[in-house]
């Protein structure tokens, strides 16, 4: 899951580079956090939160798949 968050989020940005995704595992679920440059954050956002809303959709799904709960922060 970690891959395709980063994966994602490195197509919606002008630094690739500087992006990051780290994964924990807390209570239950597995906790993603992403890290991009602070240029970028609001590529990552969207406009009223619907890109990160989306991104959040497409791990649910996958993660229905996979049978665990996984959690996004963007920082």
């Amino acid at each position: 899951m970690k891959e395709l968050v980063e994966h994602i989020a490195r197509y919606l940005v002008t630094d690739p580079a500087a992006v990051t995704v780290t994964e924990e595992e807390k209570d239950g679920y597995i906790q993603l956090e992403l890290k991009v440059a602070s240029e970028d954050m609001g590529k990552v956002i969207g406009k009223q939160g619907r890109i990160a809303k989306a991104i959040r959709t497409v791990i649910k799904a996958a993660a229905i798949k996979d049978g665990k709960k996984y959690n996004l922060d963007i920082s």
